[in-house]
């Protein structure tokens, strides 16, 4: 490493010893967090209401825990709402102490067109921030000749706006709140600057980032692949090249989280080149949970000193009423959990809605397997979007197909008609044999989930899966239509009925 490179890379590298730390103990790095959370939570009007002192009066951790679970249920954002909502009115000391001047926006629940998920400033600190400059450490430790601190990272990300309920608060994608609270010296290692970076119009907001970024020293990217994979192409168009290192020559890493990157892997290979470096993170709304700790592996690293106590519920067991709840001691090695978080950001027992499964175990390594409502298992086959994402990569890489965005639901059984899957699938490079990419698809699903593979047995249950090729943009202009361009939108992979996919198919002729 170069002494350039060693001075500015000091203040991340010396975190490595504390990656250790937790990697090595990860119990008991836990079991601080937990006592951490609950002794700081002890005089809020929700750890009142839950008893937290009593969590607090026995140093026995199995004890501490049982009160807890006892004092405070499993909640849904629905269970929170009317807690946050005291928050965003601008009552101090309600899930957190002080005042939250932070809600960070995403996708509604049942009852709301939109969450608002409080990020207090210790959570900012602990866990968002730490998170980044981890992935930073862990990088530059494997890529000790990197120029990742000689140049700027293009963060592709969201807008802000005042709370409607507290105009002294502001609520946003999580990007923007991250990207606005930035001290100041951290404005010189990213790209765009923040006026256009929190631009809020979609389009308006690509052509000003081309036209600023075109020209800079951008040696990585941040963002979800779907939207990033949007600007590059326009910048590639703009420019009239085949490889964004025709514009960005020093452009070495993306960091990328959101969605699963293997249906757009080839793409980004092809326009980025061979000696691209890509960093699978975990970054939600609702914290920084995980982040591979070698990009040549998908893997992630579940980050355990981050101001988060974690608990995790089989996915069989999630719809019981005293359904069965492990820590971190107790998880094993291939089983979907339900992911539940309590945090120095306010939230209390809350599952995520995300499904994990470990692969590795002590230290903990992890992948996202699907969402608890994302999942179709109409006829027990209980397909996860894990499943679903690496069937398609498999498809397009055995086909020669390059796959876009896809969307599927099942096709529900009639007197005239078996049961199956519909996948509407955009290509940005389709097969030349149709028929061909659904027989792979289909064998690739039966060879991950054997599940499936009993339900398509001789076509008993499950008839093969049915593709409808999507028009280009069709999935863009369907997002546009509900006003979800950008930032932390994302298309929805499976569902267990067929509602979000027959308004999709509306958009299938223009």
């Amino acid at each position: 490493m170069s002494i350039l490179n060693s001075i500015l890379s000091f203040p991340f590298i010396r975190r490595l010893s504390d990656i250790e730390l937790f990697k090595k103990y990860p119990e008991e790095v836990q079991i601080e967090m937990f006592h951490y959370l609950t002794d700081k939570a002890a005089d809020t009007a929700w750890g009142e209401a839950h008893n937290f002192k009593a969590v607090n009066l026995t140093k026995d951790f199995t004890e501490a825990l049982n009160i807890f679970r006892d004092n405070t249920p499993l909640s849904s954002y629905d269970d929170l709402k009317l807690w946050i909502d005291r928050a965003r009115q601008g009552e101090a000391d309600v899930l957190w102490p002080g005042e939250i001047k932070w809600f960070a926006k995403s996708s509604g629940t049942t009852n709301d067109k939109s969450k608002f998920i409080p990020v207090t400033e210790d959570f900012l600190e602990e866990c968002h921030y730490q998170g980044g400059k981890d992935v930073v450490a862990m990088y530059a430790k494997n890529h000790p000749e990197t120029k990742l601190f000689t140049g700027k990272t293009l963060s592709l990300g969201g807008s802000k706006r005042q709370d409607e309920l507290n105009p002294n608060n502001y609520c946003g994608d999580l990007s923007a709140i991250l990207m606005d609270n930035l001290p100041f010296w951290a404005e010189f290692g990213r790209t765009p600057e923040l006026s256009v970076a929190l631009m809020d119009e979609w389009e308006a907001k690509l052509k000003e980032i081309i036209r600023t970024t075109k020209d800079e020293n951008v040696v990585a990217l941040a963002g979800v692949p779907s939207w990033m994979l949007v600007l590059l192409r326009r910048i590639l168009n703009e420019k009239g090249v085949a490889s964004i290192k025709e514009v960005w020559p020093n452009l070495e890493l993306f960091m990328h989280g959101g969605v699963a990157f293997g249906p757009y892997q080839e793409q980004y290979k092809k326009i980025c080149g061979p000696d691209m470096n890509f960093i699978n993170i975990y970054n939600a709304s609702e914290g920084f949970f995980g982040a591979a700790d070698d990009s040549a592996q998908n893997n992630m690293l579940l980050m355990l000193d981050y101001g988060i106590f974690y608990e995790f519920i089989p996915l069989e067991e999630l719809e019981k009423t005293n359904p069965k709840v492990y820590t971190i001691s107790e998880v094993e090695l291939g089983c979907n959990y339900a992911l539940v978080i309590s945090t120095s950001g306010g939230l209390w027992r809350y599952l995520i809605g995300d499904t994990i499964q470990f692969t590795k175990l002590k230290p903990y390594y992890f992948k996202i397997s699907g969402r608890t409502k994302h999942f179709i298992n109409v006829f027990g086959e209980e397909l996860m979007v894990d499943n679903a994402d690496q069937a398609i990569t498999l498809a397009c890489e055995r086909t020669g197909a390059q796959a876009k965005e896809y969307s599927a639901a099942p096709i529900f059984m009639t007197e005239t008609q078996k049961g199956g899957h519909e996948w509407l699938i955009e290509f940005a490079k389709e097969p030349q044999d149709l028929t061909r990419f659904q027989t792979v698809l289909d064998d690739a699903l039966k060879s991950l989930n054997s599940d499936y593979e009993a339900k398509r047995y001789k076509n008993i249950t499950l008839a093969p899966p049915k593709i409808i090729v999507a028009r280009s943009g069709l999935f863009y202009d369907w997002l546009a239509d509900k006003n979800k361009l950008g930032g932390q939108h994302k298309v929805p992979r499976l569902s267990n009925n067929r509602e979000i996919l027959e308004e999709m198919l509306k958009f299938l002729v223009i």
